[in-house]
């Protein structure tokens, strides 16, 4: 029987810190770690996720997959009852480590009829439901600060590398030739922080008004076969076939 542990995280700017920390003390006797990339987000369904597949592709009856806290695993009442049905198919269990969950057997099924127990379903989607209400509540409040920041005249995001204090200074220098690499080496920061600094002052920068609609670039396919030879035979306008003729080529097949 072996231990399969499961980990994941919503942002690429999260950690699986916590995670480990519970799961190190549970002690799980030589867990086989399958972990999704960072940024896997909860909104797809958990068996459509790679790891979790490769989990399941892995496992065999009487393993047991160990999750931190439900919510690492699924979001909402049905993804919970499609994973529980799977791994009832596959007679393997869940043993959840922290959290509302972990004092529960999800694993309890009538004697008879094999169905998960109506207690232990009710108990499921009530606690879902709850754990999506607390997200949509952070949701909002997050919302709700960041309106009243911007009120205030604070921008919300992530702070530009190069400080405001450092930007004109920055802009100057490049414009007095400096190069990009030596003001990112001055200024500690990347090259790419130094671009957007300057992004309006580059070469390659263009100004597009936005009244002046987007050029469009002929097109045509060069498409082998019966359907070129129809063009072909086509009785086209000067125009049309100029059209054709002056295109953009797209090869399709």
């Amino acid at each position: 029987m072996g231990n399969l542990v499961y980990k994941r995280v919503s942002t690429d700017q999260q950690s699986t810190a916590r995670q480990n920390l519970v799961l190190d003390q549970a002690g799980i006797e030589d867990p086989v770690v399958f972990e999704e990339d960072p940024g896997t987000s909860s909104r797809l369904h958990p068996l459509q996720r790679p790891r979790f597949r490769e989990l399941l592709t892995y496992a065999r009856p009487g393993d047991t997959v160990h999750i931190s806290e439900m919510f690492r695993l699924v979001r909402g009442a049905g993804h919970i009852l499609d994973v529980l049905d799977v791994l009832h198919r596959d007679q393997m269990a869940l043993r959840i480590h922290d959290g509302a969950f972990s004092a529960m057997d999800l694993s309890a099924r009538h004697p008879r009829t094999g169905e998960l127990l109506s207690t232990v379903k009710f108990m499921v989607q009530t606690l879902a439901a709850a754990g999506e209400l607390q997200h949509d509540l952070q949701r909002e409040l997050t919302y709700d600060g960041l309106r009243a920041a911007e009120a205030k005249g604070s921008k919300g995001g992530r702070r530009p590398a190069v400080a405001a204090d450092k930007t004109c200074d920055v802009r100057t220098a490049y414009l007095e030739g400096l190069s990009i690499a030596a003001l990112a080496r001055d200024h500690g920061v990347s090259r790419g922080a130094i671009r957007t600094a300057v992004a309006d002052l580059m070469p390659e920068h263009t100004v597009i008004e936005e009244d002046a609609p987007a050029p469009e670039l002929p097109v045509t396919l060069d498409m082998p076969g019966k359907g070129a030879d129809f063009l072909h035979a086509a009785g086209l306008e000067p125009a049309e076939r100029a059209a054709l003729d002056e295109g953009v080529t797209v090869r399709r097949g």
